[in-house]
């Protein structure tokens, strides 16, 4: 867990509200989730197999067993199934907020995560896929304006046929070793396995459309053929959408979560060392909470995702507003804030231009100087610095013009 500090708060307040401006013209629809879910409803989605990713309380009015969300799409499948059931189909759902995990990633120790992402929930097979897929890079181009990023595809459904009757630890471990790339470990473990030199085979095959192309070879003849055939016809498909310089092929990709049954993809990009995003298609899940529907959905990391953004934008000092030489009644406050520019009033003279340089104000406003300005001049003055809305769309810092 962790504060964050008024740049930082401001910076990914800005970040989150371009993606999610950028969703809502795809026609995807804000929902807010509870931070916590009785464990019985979140777990239905979640399965075991994750129970021991959550943090766990005694909610102290009922006795019930209560989590702090891991993961929000279980929550948004709830939701459609119970309060949005007399919607027409496709849902299409949107949400922002913080999910907690008690095991950290390699890459950070936050276990604090905060999130946008997007539901897509009654639309089957690569036409879904498809259409998160490209909203994924236009949410990451145009509300990021983050150009350089890979969308890596695989399939769930190629480990999963190939570990089929593969009894469930051992499978743990070979997949666990699969995500790893550990050959030494993939031989050792799928010893004796019908699939074994496949699995292990799997570790090398990473890249572009070729490496699905050797792995629909690799698996000719097994039930992992097919699904290594739509993953072919899925990287196809969105090459021929403008997609192809982002894209880059995992046939042997596993995702932690269970409940993942086709198309699955993580978003990369030069900085946090682990994904800024992911997602892909669990068509079992909204049957658990009584609402048969395909669904595939897209989570953003805003934590990775700004690091990405900061890296990829020149480092600049973000100034806007101004500080008014005056008491907090003085009507030039009134003045620009109501043409949009942040405001404070700081009484002494001597102390307004420290307290400019330390909070990030664009320029300080005193009528005691002997040449007189206008609320015009100012604004003159924080537009050439970076009109606010202009730094909403880009998470990134505006130019320091002084003051």
């Amino acid at each position: 867990m962790r504060d964050l500090l008024p740049e930082e708060a401001a910076s990914r307040r800005d970040l989150s509200r371009a993606v999610l401006e950028r969703l809502a013209l795809h026609g995807y629809r804000l929902v807010t989730p509870p931070a916590f879910e009785l464990a019985s409803v979140l777990e239905r989605g979640l399965g075991a197999a994750a129970a021991d990713d959550v943090l766990r309380f005694i909610e102290p009015e009922s006795g019930e067993v209560a989590v702090l969300r891991p993961d929000m799409t279980p929550q948004v499948a709830r939701i459609v199934a119970t309060r949005l059931g007399d919607r027409e189909p496709p849902f299409r759902l949107a949400y922002e907020g913080t999910v907690v995990r008690r095991r950290s990633s390699r890459a950070k120790k936050h276990r604090q995560i905060p999130q946008v992402g997007v539901e897509l929930c009654g639309v089957a097979g690569a036409e879904g896929d498809l259409e998160l897929l490209c909203l994924a890079a236009d949410a990451l181009r145009e509300g990021a304006r983050l150009t350089r990023f890979t969308l890596d595809l695989s399939d769930a459904g190629i480990v999963r046929e190939l570990l089929a009757g593969v009894a469930a630890p051992r499978a743990a471990e070979i997949s666990l070793a699969l995500s790893r790339k550990d050959e030494p470990s993939l031989v050792e473990l799928t010893a004796g396995l019908a699939e074994g030199a496949r699995i292990a085979a799997l570790a090398r095959l990473h890249g572009g459309r070729e490496a699905i192309v050797e792995a629909i070879a690799l698996l000719a003849g097994t039930r992992a053929e097919a699904p290594a055939s739509r993953l072919l016809a899925l990287y196809d498909a969105a090459s021929a959408r403008g997609l192809g310089p982002y894209l880059s092929a995992d046939p042997g990709e596993v995702r932690g979560l269970s409940y993942y049954t086709g198309t699955i993809f993580s978003i990369y990009a030069e900085g946090p060392g682990e994904p800024v995003g992911g997602g892909g298609r669990y068509d079992d899940l909204l049957a658990r909470y009584g609402a048969p529907r395909p669904a595939v959905g897209l989570g953003l990391d805003l934590d990775a995702l700004a690091w990405a953004v900061r890296l990829a934008t020149a480092p600049s000092a973000r100034r806007t507003g101004a500080v008014v030489v005056g008491p907090d009644t003085d009507p030039r406050l009134a003045e620009l804030r109501a043409r949009g520019f942040p405001a404070v009033a700081v009484a002494d003279p001597a102390r307004a231009r420290a307290y400019a340089a330390s909070w990030g104000f664009a320029f300080v406003w005193d009528d005691t100087a002997e040449r007189k300005t206008t609320t015009d001049d100012v604004v003159r003055v924080l537009s050439s610095a970076g009109e606010p809305r202009a730094a909403d769309r880009t998470g990134q810092p505006l130019a320091d013009e002084g003051a």
